[in-house]
Formats: structure tokens, C-alpha cells, sequence
């Protein structure tokens, strides 16, 4: 009989949409006190594909996405999207603001795919537990990235698969360093 096998650690990664720096830097200081340090960080990207945050958050957003230098087990992931919920909360009661001045969105990075956490059910979307499923984005294949009929718009972008290549072959490469 077969017996189930620990996970492999995945590349802990975090998209914050925003409008003020000030917001992503308080965003990215808080998630590093928590999760270590960042190793990695993207430019930041229009989020102008879709006015979904608009009415909430305002026109000129932007989204960056970060990457923690500690892997972590994927099974982290829904503790990880409640965290950031209290998060947003926490920024928009000590900013006054009536909606949320920052989405933050925590997901992983493994050899094969980028996965998303997310408090929306739908069709595609695997529950992980306390309200939060997983979203799988994009496929990492031998000739390059795939994206999915319901990747987000702006993951499908070059920009955004960059940083998510650059992420991934550092991680490869510790992968292969990791004792079995």
C-alpha cells in the first residue's frame, strides 16, 4: 500500500494591489516580521485590466508581487490568506478608510505551477479549509509558462510571468541542493 510522501516546499510569494507606496512598503514591512525576509520583488505593474478594485479602492492601482526566502509547506496557504484578510483589516481601520486601501493575495510558486489563495469560490477552485481555496494561475512547462482559461488578466501578461520565471529557477536550483 502506498503511503503519502511530505510535500515538497514551495516558494512562498504575495501580490499586494495598492495606490500609495507608503501602503506597499507598510504592507511588505509587516509581511517580512512575519514570513523572513523578501528575496525578490517586481517592478510595479498597472492593474488596468479590470476595474474589480476600482469602486473599493480607486482608480491608478498598481500590484507588486513579492518573494519570502524561506520555503514553507504548501499546506500554509489558507492560514496564510486569513493572516492577510486581518491584515487589509488592520491597514484600513488605522487608515480611516471605508474600503480597503490595499488587497493583499498570498500564494506558492512550485516546479510546476503558481497558486493562488482566495476567500471566492467558483468552479475551478479547490477548498483548502476556514473559507479559502486555491486557485491555480499558471503552469510551468519545458518551453515556457501556460496559462489557464481563468488565470487573472494581469498574469497573463510578459511582465508578470518575468518575475514569476525569475522567482522559480532560484528555487529550482535549491531544490536540487536539498538533501532527500
Amino acid at each position: 500500500m502506498a503511503q503519502p510522501k511530505a510535500f515538497t516546499p514551495v516558494k512562498l510569494i504575495c501580490g499586494v494591489i495598492y495606490k500609495e507606496d507608503a501602503l506597499y512598503e507598510d504592507v511588505k514591512h509587516r509581511l517580512v516580521a512575519e514570513r523572513g525576509s523578501v528575496d525578490m520583488e517586481s517592478p510595479a505593474f498597472p492593474f488596468d485590466l479590470t476595474d474589480y478594485y476600482q469602486v473599493e479602492m480607486g482608480p491608478g492601482l498598481r500590484r507588486r508581487f513579492m518573494s519570502f526566502d524561506t520555503l514553507a509547506g504548501p499546506e500554509v496557504l489558507a492560514g496564510l490568506k486569513l493572516r492577510t484578510i486581518d491584515l487589509e483589516e488592520a491597514i484600513r481601520r488605522e487608515t480611516g478608510a471605508t474600503g480597503r486601501p490595499v488587497n493583499i493575495d498570498p500564494g506558492y510558486l512550485t516546479a510546476s505551477a503558481l497558486i493562488m489563495a482566495t476567500a471566492k469560490d467558483f468552479s475551478h477552485r479547490i477548498a483548502l479549509g476556514q473559507g479559502i481555496y486555491a486557485h491555480l494561475e499558471l503552469l510551468f512547462t519545458k518551453t515556457g509558462i501556460k496559462v489557464l482559461d481563468w488565470t487573472y488578466p494581469d498574469f497573463r501578461r510578459a511582465p508578470c510571468q518575468e518575475f514569476f520565471r525569475s522567482v522559480r529557477e532560484p528555487y529550482l536550483r535549491r531544490l536540487r541542493e536539498r538533501p532527500t
